[in-house]
């Protein structure tokens, strides 16, 4: 049977909780943006498309018209998720139970006097090998973002923090969003200069 020093199986226990919690949560987020962003895709296309009926002449109708269509079909490829997305949902919130069983082991092993923690140390085993068996590894692009947000900002995380001390710009905010960031500014400058300026001077 294994065995862990108090001190060592709250710091495992939180590192699980860490990969647990965010796992759910990434599971919650492919669901959340499958189920709602191609609706609100489509109700602010027909709503612009409304107003470019009223302001035919407007100055800017082809360009706004060409991001809807590029919009769309970024829409158009989350519909491949749509027959699996009631089963993030479910194994979202399994492993927010499974990370809630850890929670109260962590705060009955901080309380405790015992030395000796097998039977919770092996039930923290099963609990990990569970997560591992039901997570999908296929998530939809931008859920690492949502589930950062849905994890850091609205999810009670205080005991893993008291082990990890999680930092704002290390563990809070992905680096991979800054350099989307990045990019996207990069591709609007190059958009602006390529089509707009490029193409008045045509």
């Amino acid at each position: 049977m294994e065995e862990l020093d108090k001190e060592s199986f709250l710091k495992e226990l939180a590192e699980h909780g860490y990969n647990i919690g965010f796992g759910a949560k990434k599971h919650f987020a492919t669901y959340d943006m499958v189920s709602k962003i191609p609706g609100i895709i489509s109700l602010v296309g027909l709503l612009i498309g409304v107003g470019q009926l009223a302001y035919p002449h407007y100055k800017y109708s082809t360009t706004i018209s060409t991001i809807l269509i590029m919009v769309s079909i970024v829409a158009l490829t989350m519909s491949s998720y749509n027959s699996e997305k009631e089963e993030y949902n479910k194994i979202g919130t399994k492993l927010t139970t499974l990370f809630n069983e850890l929670k109260s082991m962590y705060y009955k092993v901080k309380n405790s006097n015992k030395d000796n923690f097998t039977e919770e140390v092996e039930r923290m085993r099963e609990i990990t090998n569970e997560y591992y068996e039901i997570s999908k590894t296929n998530q939809i692009f931008g859920s690492d973002w949502w589930a950062h947000y849905k994890f850091f900002w609205q999810h009670q995380i205080e005991w893993i923090d008291e082990q990890k001390n999680f930092k704002l710009w290390k563990h809070k905010i992905p680096r991979s969003f800054l350099v989307f960031l990045i990019v996207m500014a990069l591709v609007i400058w190059g958009w602006y200069w390529v089509f707009i300026r490029g193409g008045s001077v045509c």
